[in-house]
């Protein structure tokens, strides 16, 4: 679960906040005068999130285990699905 530090505890307690982010992976809200300001974040995770191959690693993961869960279709017909709908049956 995130944490919500002010802006003090930067200075006071970094090591406290550096320790819980490389631990948890999670962020901590940094808030000056009871506002939200800033977002602390590990450098392996903010690597992570921001890897242009995040998105296709998370998207590849989502179909392997909807191939797990989810009864197959033979090839042939979904195939025969594709040339109908774009046309390729009529050739």
């Amino acid at each position: 679960m995130a944490m919500i530090r002010p802006s003090s505890d930067l200075r006071n307690h970094y090591n406290e906040i550096s320790e819980f982010c490389h631990r948890t992976n999670e962020p901590v809200y940094i808030t000056k005068n009871g506002s939200g300001d800033l977002v602390v974040l590990s450098n392996a995770e903010y690597e992570r999130l921001t890897d242009p191959k995040a998105e296709l690693y998370r998207m590849l993961d989502e179909a392997e285990e909807m191939m797990k869960t989810t009864p197959g279709r033979p090839a042939n017909e979904v195939f025969a699905e594709i040339e109908k709908e774009y046309g390729f049956d009529s050739l």
